[in-house]
């Protein structure tokens, strides 16, 4: 009886065991075929790996790329926790009696130029409504969408009225010749604005994407907040519109840190986050009626605080990618086509293959924040690469040679390794990310000791220092190395060692889109 007894059993279970592995292959082979277009057996299907599993480099490195926008706020500060931080201009607007003390400083000095800032919450806008679930798993969504927040409550002070826009607080006369924490300030601080008779259509539009895109991040969470940023970036866009004039023609002054060199694609990408916003057939109109004027179509464009073709070329390719049968889409397939060349160029081994990248592997453009273009344009290839993956379109064709859509997220993963430290220099390029990273770092606040009181002059005994920074600016992305992959770590060299937020709103859309092996994107509908 028992002999019998144990045979039973084994077979049972032996069964059991050949129901359960046939029913698991069942299901792998079905989500193999969900994932697979009918034909496809280029094996360029989604990223391998269980979608979800989390990369801990980029995690732990996009953790500290947020931190940074801590770092740079500026206002009475709410659950601070850098330790060196404290309230800083605190009066900022009171000259015209408004509330300007949010919003960031834009860099390592203490001025809020509204234009890049501007930028910094679209980028982070945008990253957040395609990446958030990602951001969330890793715990990094509250922390984006309170830096974003801090930025949209400044701007929406900015605008009290529908053709007013404070553009800018503080001088750099002023300020650049001082060396001193935020928190010390005493130097006047001015503001400037554009209205009807200053137009500044670059910096109305680019604040009107900001609004838009911020809208749909809170419309869930808090309505009325998001209502009322569609407001104003309505408003914005009316007035940058029907206002035309170049901010850097009509306000001088700003042409030697923040020059525009026209408004025309601001336009575009206002609009195109409007009818993102809105799916108001308007907005889509404007697109596609004003590509000719704008959009350099066939000509690839880096993606900057000054470009935004390259951006809305990705941004409108996605409504080819995931509206099928949109109406008013006629004129969008040029933007698409024009985005598909910004990404054979990018790719290391197309027959169109940019040459401005170094030996390593980098994007490179220019000698000053040289790392601008390279976490840009990987932050578009991830987000185009997940585009196809996501619609279940696995090539690209660059003048008749057939990539992958995972090449695409290949390439950003190689600029943001070298960012990280896999680079000739052996050295990560964001502050307080691995073993080695700059120590002399271009900004005031990271310079100086927290309890040192200094005026505009006597702080430059903290900027002469032989000695480390006595605070670690965590997060910083710093402005990046020279062609040939040198680098100097000074304080002296703003060049290349100054880090900025909005490559840091770059940096955290790249880092976002692969924190996880999850090449899906669910977030923005």
């Amino acid at each position: 009886m028992g002999e019998k007894s144990k045979s039973r059993g084994w077979c049972g279970w032996f069964i059991a065991i050949i129901v359960l592995a046939s029913v698991v292959l069942a299901v792998v082979y079905t989500v193999k075929l969900r994932m697979k277009k009918p034909g496809d057996d280029d094996g360029g299907g989604p990223v391998p790996g269980p979608p979800g599993a989390i990369d801990k480099k980029y995690a732990d490195a996009l953790k500290l790329a947020l931190q940074f926008f801590d770092i740079q706020k500026s206002g009475k500060l709410e659950n601070n926790k850098i330790s060196w931080r404290g309230d800083s201009g605190l009066k900022d607007g009171s000259e015209a009696n408004l509330d300007l003390s949010k919003g960031l400083y834009d860099a390592g000095d203490h001025i809020k130029f509204g234009f890049p800032m501007a930028f910094t919450a679209t980028v982070l806008s945008w990253s957040i409504l395609e990446y958030g679930d990602q951001m969330n798993v890793v715990n990094q969504l509250d922390p984006a969408k309170d830096s974003l927040r801090w930025t949209t409550d400044y701007l929406i002070k900015a605008h009290p009225s529908d053709n007013v826009l404070y553009i800018q607080v503080g001088d750099p006369k002023v300020d650049h010749p001082c060396w001193e924490r935020p928190e010390d300030m005493k130097e006047k601080r001015p503001l400037t604005k554009i209205d009807a008779d200053t137009p500044g259509t670059e910096v109305a539009a680019e604040t009107a994407a900001a609004m838009a895109s911020a809208s749909l991040v809170f419309k869930d969470s808090d309505p009325t907040y998001s209502a009322t940023l569609l407001k104003h970036a309505k408003q914005l866009f009316d007035f940058a519109d029907t206002k035309r004039g170049s901010y850097s023609v009509n306000i001088p002054e700003v042409q030697k840190f923040y020059n525009s060199t026209g408004y025309g694609d601001e336009l575009l990408w206002a609009a195109s986050w409007l009818y993102h916003a809105t799916e108001d057939k308007t907005y889509l109109d404007y697109v596609s009626n004003h590509g000719k004027e704008f959009a350099s179509f066939g000509n690839p464009t880096w993606f900057s605080w000054d470009n935004k073709l390259a951006g809305t070329q990705v941004l409108l390719s996605r409504l080819l990618f995931f509206k099928k049968d949109l109406s008013g889409s006629k004129g969008l397939g040029n933007y698409r086509n024009t985005a598909k060349a910004v990404m054979c160029g990018l790719l290391p081994k197309s027959p169109t293959a940019t040459a401005s990248r170094t030996n390593g592997g980098l994007i490179w453009v220019s000698e000053w924040n040289s790392m601008q273009q390279s976490v840009s344009s990987a932050f578009l290839a991830s987000l185009f690469s997940d585009y196809m993956l996501t619609s279940r379109i696995h090539k690209i064709s660059c003048d008749g040679k057939i990539f992958k859509a995972t090449e695409l997220r290949d390439f950003a993963k190689s600029q943001a390794d070298y960012m990280l430290g896999k680079n000739p220099l052996g050295t990560s390029f964001v502050v307080g990310y691995g073993d080695k990273y700059p120590q002399f770092v271009h900004h005031r606040g990271a310079s100086i000791p927290a309890d040192a009181t200094t005026g505009c002059l006597d702080g430059f005994k903290w900027f002469n220092s032989t000695k480390p920074n006595p605070n670690i600016a965590y997060g910083a992305l710093v402005g990046g190395p020279f062609f040939n992959e040198t680098f100097t770590d000074s304080r002296e060299n703003p060049m290349q060692n100054e880090p900025t937020t909005y490559n840091n709103a770059l940096l955290v859309g790249l880092l976002s889109s692969l924190v996880t092996t999850s090449s899906a994107l669910q977030s923005l509908k």
